[in-house]
C-alpha cells in the first residue's frame, strides 16, 4: 500500500472540490481527466518552462525517483550544505508530502520557487490582487499551492527561513534569440512519462534575455494563513483546513462539500454503460447524498444545463436543482440593441421547453432572414487552428504570443454550389507561420467581396494579434507588412486591446451570434458549441439528411481537398451520428500504434497537441505525414460544419 499523503496535486484537487479527494486514484471511480501526461506536457508546456527555470538556476542537483523515504533522505542530506540548489526537493510533515520545483538554500534561508507555465504581465505580488485588494480568484490555485508547500517545508524544517516565489512566463519580456523553444524537446521515458531533452551547449548566452519572472509572494501567503486574503473571513483557517484534508485522505473518508456549478464538469461522472459495468459515479453519489436524488432525478432537465445562467450556485443553495424550479425572478431580464433573442429570453425558452417536455426548435425566421438578405455571394467560411506556447519561436517575441498554423476555407455561390476552396497547414519545425498564414488567407479571400463567416470570436482575435505582430516587425523583415495590416483591418473589427479602433468593410460575420440570437434547439441542451449545434441541425433537417446521406462530398459535385465520396449522414437508432465521431483514425497501421497523438482529432484541443508534438517531440517522417493528414481532415470538417448550419438556416427560411 502506498502512503496516503496529501500532496500538492491532491491539495489543488481539494481546492476544486474536497469530495474529489475520496474519488481520486480509485479504479472503481473512472476519472475523465486522467490523461496521457506526455500529451498534457505538450499542450501546457510546463515541463519546458520548468527546464528553462532550472537553467536560470544552474548547477542544481535533481532529486530523482518515486521512493518517498529515499527522496526525503536525499533532500535532507543536501540541505546540510550551506549553499545548494535542488530540483524536485522532497519534504514531509505528518501526512503531508511535497516535491518543490526548485529550492535555493543559502545559510538558513531557503528560497522556494514554484514554476508555472502561466503568463503574468505584472511586476510584483500586488498584481495578484483585484480591485478590492483581495487575491484575484484566477490566481488562487497557484498561490494556495505555494502556501501549502511553504507550510510543509516550515513544519519539516523549522530551522529554515522560507521565502516563497512564483516563477511565471513574463508577458512583458521578449526573447533576444531565435529558436529558443526548439532547445527543449520532449521525450517519453521508459515509464511513459515526459522528460526534457536539452540541446547541447545551452548557456546564459544561448538562452538570451530571461523571459520568466520570479515574484516573491510571502506577503500574500501571510494573508492566506491569517484568513484575510478574501473578502469573507473563512470558517476555518488554512492550517486547520490542511489538517482536516490530510486526516480524511489518510483515513480514506469522504468529505461532503457543497453542490454547485462546479459539479457540471465533474470528472468523476460515469456514463450509463460504465455504471452497468459495475463502475461507480462520484457525481451521482454526491447528488444522491446531498440533494437526496433518486435515479429518475438524473434524467430531469438540470439547472446545470441552463445556458449562461450566472446564479447557479445561489439557486442550488436555495434547493433549486431543476429547470422547472426556476422563476422569472431567478432569471431576471436583459435588454439588447440587436434583433433576436436576448440572453434571458433564451434562458426562458430553454426552461419552458424543458418544463413542457417540448422538443421543438425555435427559429426566428423573419429576423434571421433580414440578416441573411444582407450577405453577399459567394459566401466564405473559415476556421483557424492555433496555439500559444510559453517559450517563443523567434527573437523579439513574448511568451504566449499566438501561433496560427492552419486554416480551412469553404465557399458557396448564389446557386448553392459548395466547394472546399482551400486550406493552409504549416507544421515545419521551428517555423513561425503567422505572416505566411495571413498571406495565404488573403490570397484565398481576395478573389471577390463575398461575406466571410467565422464561428465565435477566435478568428477575429487572432487576426488582431497578428496585426500587432506585423506592426512591430521591421519592414526589412516583412516588406509587405503595411499591405497585410490594411487587409486585416478590412476583414475584422478591433479588439479592446487595440489603441486604433476600426470595423472593417468586410468584417467577418459570427455564425455563433446568429445561432444565439435566432435559433434554439433543445437537442443541444443549452450549448451553442459548434459540436453541439451541428448534430442538432442534422437531426432536425430532413433536407440535410437526404443530401449528405449520399456519397457526394469529395466528388465533382462537392470538391474536397481531403475526402473522397464521403457520406456524412449515418443514422443509428433514429439518431444522426455526430460527424465529428466519423473522423478516421490518424494511425490505421497497427505497427504505428506507438505514435498515436490522439485516436481521432475530434476534440478541440487535440489539433493543438498534434501541432505541439510536431514541434517539440521526436517524430518520424511517417508519423508527421499522418498527423498532417489528420489535421487537414479535422479542420475541413470545422468549416463544413459551418456550411451545414448555414444550409439549414437557408432551407428553413427559403425552402
Amino acid at each position: 500500500m502506498k502512503p496516503r499523503f496529501l500532496t500538492k496535486s491532491r491539495f489543488k484537487l481539494a481546492l476544486e472540490c474536497e469530495t474529489k479527494l475520496f474519488y481520486t486514484n480509485k479504479k472503481e471511480y473512472p476519472d475523465s481527466k486522467v490523461d496521457d501526461p506526455f500529451l498534457e506536457a505538450l499542450a501546457e508546456g510546463g515541463f519546458q518552462v520548468e527546464e528553462l527555470a532550472r537553467l536560470y538556476h544552474a548547477g542544481g542537483i535533481l532529486v530523482d525517483g518515486w521512493d518517498y523515504d529515499k527522496v526525503i533522505e536525499t533532500t535532507n542530506s543536501l540541505l546540510l550544505q550551506d549553499k545548494v540548489v535542488i530540483y524536485q526537493a522532497a519534504f514531509k510533515h505528518e501526512n503531508l508530502f511535497i516535491r518543490a520545483d526548485i529550492v535555493v538554500k543559502e545559510g538558513n534561508r531557503l528560497k522556494l520557487i514554484e514554476v508555472k507555465a502561466k503568463s503574468f504581465d505584472g511586476k510584483d505580488s500586488m498584481d495578484f490582487l483585484n480591485k478590492s485588494n483581495c487575491l484575484d480568484s484566477k490566481w488562487i490555485p497557484y498561490i494556495y499551492d505555494v502556501a501549502f508547500q511553504k507550510y510543509v517545508i516550515t513544519k519539516a524544517h523549522p530551522e529554515l527561513e522560507v521565502w516563497s516565489y512564483l516563477m511565471l512566463a513574463n508577458k512583458n519580456a521578449r526573447t533576444s534569440v531565435d529558436g529558443l523553444n526548439q532547445q527543449f524537446l520532449i521525450t517519453r521515458n521508459k515509464d511513459g512519462y515526459p522528460e526534457i531533452k536539452n540541446k547541447a551547449g545551452l548557456s546564459t548566452l544561448t538562452l538570451g534575455n530571461e523571459i520568466l519572472i520570479k515574484v516573491k509572494i510571502d506577503d500574500i501567503i501571510d494573508r492566506i494563513y491569517a484568513g484575510i486574503d478574501t473578502a469573507n473571513y473563512p470558517e476555518i483557517l488554512f492550517k486547520d483546513r490542511i489538517k482536516i484534508l490530510s486526516d480524511y485522505y489518510f483515513k480514506d473518508k469522504k468529505i461532503e462539500s457543497s453542490l454547485g456549478s462546479k459539479c457540471k464538469n465533474c470528472e468523476f461522472r460515469c456514463e450509463p454503460t460504465e455504471l452497468k459495468a459495475g463502475m461507480k459515479s462520484g457525481y451521482h453519489e454526491c447528488w444522491k447524498s446531498m440533494a437526496e436524488f433518486i435515479d429518475h432525478d438524473f434524467d430531469k432537465p438540470s439547472i446545470l444545463e441552463l445556458w449562461d445562467f450566472r446564479k447557479k450556485d445561489q439557486a442550488i443553495q436555495d434547493g433549486k436543482y431543476f429547470l422547472n424550479d426556476l422563476t422569472n425572478d431567478d432569471i431576471g431580464d436583459a435588454k439588447s440593441k440587436k434583433s433576436g433573442m436576448t440572453r434571458t429570453e433564451r434562458q426562458r425558452i430553454q426552461i419552458q421547453k424543458a418544463v413542457e417536455n417540448d422538443n421543438s426548435m425555435v427559429l426566428m425566421v423573419d429576423e434571421l432572414k433580414v440578416e441573411m438578405d444582407s450577405w453577399k455571394y459567394p459566401l466564405h467560411f473559415v476556421d483557424f487552428e492555433t496555439t500559444a506556447v510559453a517559450i517563443p519561436f523567434h527573437k523579439n517575441m513574448r511568451p504566449y504570443e499566438g501561433v496560427a498554423f492552419q486554416f480551412s476555407h469553404h465557399t458557396i455561390d448564389e446557386f448553392g454550389n459548395l466547394n472546399h476552396a482551400g486550406q493552409y497547414l504549416n507544421i515545419e519545425r521551428g517555423k513561425f507561420p503567422n505572416f505566411d498564414f495571413v498571406r495565404a488567407l488573403k490570397k484565398e479571400l481576395d478573389q471577390d467581396e463575398g461575406t466571410v463567416f467565422r464561428y465565435a470570436t477566435h478568428e477575429n482575435s487572432y487576426l488582431n494579434m497578428i496585426y500587432v505582430q506585423l506592426k512591430e516587425s521591421p519592414v526589412s523583415e516583412v516588406p509587405d507588412k503595411n499591405e497585410l495590416c490594411d487587409w486585416i483591418i478590412t476583414l475584422t473589427h478591433s479588439t479592446e486591446k487595440q489603441t486604433k479602433k476600426w470595423v472593417g468593410d468586410r468584417n467577418m460575420v459570427d455564425l455563433l451570434e446568429m445561432v444565439k440570437r435566432f435559433y434554439y434547439d433543445p437537442y443541444a441542451k443549452g450549448s451553442n458549441s459548434i459540436k453541439a449545434i451541428l448534430p442538432a441541425v442534422l437531426n432536425r433537417s430532413k433536407f440535410l439528411q437526404e443530401k449528405y446521406s449520399k456519397p457526394i462530398y469529395g466528388t465533382d459535385e462537392i470538391p474536397s481537398h481531403n475526402y473522397i465520396d464521403k457520406v456524412w449522414i449515418q443514422i443509428k437508432d433514429g439518431v444522426v451520428t455526430n460527424p465529428y465521431k466519423l473522423l478516421p483514425p490518424i494511425f490505421e497501421e497497427e505497427e504505428l500504434e506507438e505514435y498515436i497523438v490522439d485516436s481521432t482529432l475530434a476534440e478541440g484541443g487535440a489539433a493543438m497537441v498534434a501541432f505541439c508534438k510536431t514541434q517539440f517531440a521526436e517524430m518520424s517522417d511517417v508519423e508527421k505525414e499522418l498527423v498532417s493528414i489528420g489535421l487537414l481532415k479535422y479542420c475541413e470538417l470545422d468549416t463544413l460544419a459551418m456550411v451545414l448550419i448555414w444550409e439549414f438556416f437557408r432551407n428553413e427560411i427559403y425552402g
